[in-house]
Order: C-alpha cells, then sequence, then structure tokens
C-alpha cells in the first residue's frame, strides 16, 4: 500500500509540474490570453478605422459637400464667387537684402 501512495505522489507532482512549469502550461495559457486580448483590441481599432473610410467613402461618392471640403484642403481650389488672400506671417528668420546701389549715369556717344 505504501508504494502505491509514492506512485500516486510522484504521479501528482509530474502532473502538476506538467501544469504549472512546463511550455504547454499555465504560463503559456496565461501568454496565448494576453496576446488574444492584444488583437482584440487591434481588431477593434482597425474596424472602427475601417468603418470611417467607409463613411468618407459613402460622402465622397453622394454628397458634394465632402466632395467640395476635400478639394479646398488637398486642392487648394476656391469657389467661383470667392476671394483668395493669402496672409504671410512677418518672420525675423528672414534676410533682409540691401537695396542695390544706384547705377552710375550712362554717356550718350555720337
Amino acid at each position: 500500500m505504501r508504494w502505491l501512495a509514492a506512485a500516486l505522489a510522484a504521479t501528482f507532482l509530474l502532473l502538476q509540474y506538467r501544469i504549472w512549469l512546463s511550455h504547454d502550461g499555465v504560463r503559456e495559457v496565461m501568454r496565448l490570453r494576453s496576446a488574444v486580448a492584444a488583437q482584440q483590441a487591434d481588431n477593434d481599432r482597425l474596424a472602427q478605422r475601417n468603418r470611417e473610410l467607409a463613411a468618407e467613402v459613402h460622402d465622397l461618392k453622394n454628397g458634394m459637400a465632402a466632395l467640395e471640403e476635400r478639394a479646398r484642403s488637398e486642392l487648394g481650389m476656391i469657389g467661383e464667387s470667392e476671394t483668395y488672400y493669402q496672409v504671410v506671417p512677418r518672420s525675423s528668420t528672414v534676410p533682409r537684402v540691401p537695396p542695390l546701389p544706384p547705377s552710375p549715369p550712362r554717356t550718350a556717344s555720337r
């Protein structure tokens, strides 16, 4: 009977080793769960991006407002009844070029 108890205890310890310390044990399960959670978060982010792109494609195909906004922002186009003003900020980093000296008078030759 003693040898049976010793054999059962050895088997129990061997199985515990395989569960807790082997490559396909609890540590691997925990690593895989965290990898699945990270992939799910990435999938959710990409699905949201796909929904936004699909809505933008729908707006560009069906609506003129989105098309006009794209033409203004990306192509720099303006409407027919609009006036374009470009405001350039004054910058002290731009070197000032001194004016050219006056040229000498020319003499007429005969």
